[in-house]
């Protein structure tokens, strides 16, 4: 079965007038904005939530801006918002947030990669959606999806990025909350690769007409942006994106410090390196 398949049949169709509902965290990267198309293209109505906590990469929520502009533009207006948490950055331990500490670089899976956990963020940035999604619910006293673009790339690096962990908070929140029925965690892609996010991706881009690559062009997955916006192409979470679009066999269209073919180069003989390492 193919990614765009799967997705149809994680999809729940709603045959009221009234559009299903969705809150989403949107971070701008690919995943979260694949799932915003994911979204869009099965008919909800969505309410996007983001995060500004003091990031490096905060290039993110520019193109997010103008992926929601060219959105609007044609047809598909999204209800968004970004909450000012930037303080967590001075307070919290980590490559993505203190000044000084280089992001490491090398293949996603690494031990190294762990320098780019930013404690406790996703039950933070949960607690918050959750309690947004909740608002949306309540007021419009409809049910709706609490959406989160987690996926398997993440589980071993990312503690708070696998399902037990989002079984726990679920739990949390319904014990700490009135109304928590009408709230339920979507997380479609949690046992996908980046590559089937992408596959799903172009089938939502398909469906709403619009352009793959100035979607893409506008999503932000590196760590480390240098002085002019460019992706750095080094560092995990760039080989990750890298080598999902080489396995479909298409070019990013993300500029890179580097021309694709380099880039692209590089992150083959990152992957080739830490699978030799680990066979031993």
């Amino acid at each position: 079965m193919n990614a765009h398949s799967r997705a149809d049949t994680a999809v729940t169709t709603n045959e009221s007038p009234c559009p299903p509902l969705a809150v989403l965290c949107l971070s701008g990267g690919m995943d979260s904005t694949s799932l915003l198309l994911h979204l869009l293209a099965s008919g909800h109505q969505v309410h996007a939530i983001s995060f500004d906590y003091g990031q490096k990469h905060r290039i993110e929520l520019e193109k997010l801006a103008a992926n929601l502009h060219y959105l609007e533009t044609s047809g598909w207006p999204v209800a968004h918002q970004i909450l000012d948490l930037s303080g967590l950055g001075e307070v919290f331990h980590s490559a993505l947030t203190n000044a000084g500490w280089d992001v490491p670089q090398g293949f996603y899976a690494q031990d190294n990669m762990k320098q780019t956990v930013v404690p406790n963020r996703n039950a933070i940035f949960a607690s918050v959606a959750y309690g947004f999604a909740l608002s949306v619910a309540t007021r419009a006293q409809a049910p709706v999806k609490f959406a989160l673009g987690v996926h398997s790339g993440d589980h071993a690096i990312y503690p708070d990025c696998r399902p037990e962990f989002y079984t726990a908070l679920m739990r949390a929140f319904e014990l700490g909350n009135w109304d928590s029925h009408w709230v339920t965690l979507y997380l479609p892609y949690l046992q996908w690769d980046k590559a089937a996010i992408l596959q799903d991706a172009a089938g939502s881009v398909a469906t709403l007409q619009l352009d793959f690559e100035t979607v893409f062009r506008n999503t932000w997955t590196s760590y480390q942006p240098d002085e002019q916006g460019r992706a750095d192409g080094r560092t995990g979470s760039d080989v990750e994106r890298i080598l999902a679009f080489a396995q479909l066999g298409w070019v990013d269209p993300v500029t890179y410090r580097e021309p694709w073919e380099q880039v692209l180069e590089h992150a083959r003989r990152v992957q080739q390196a830490f699978e030799s390492g680990a066979s031993r």
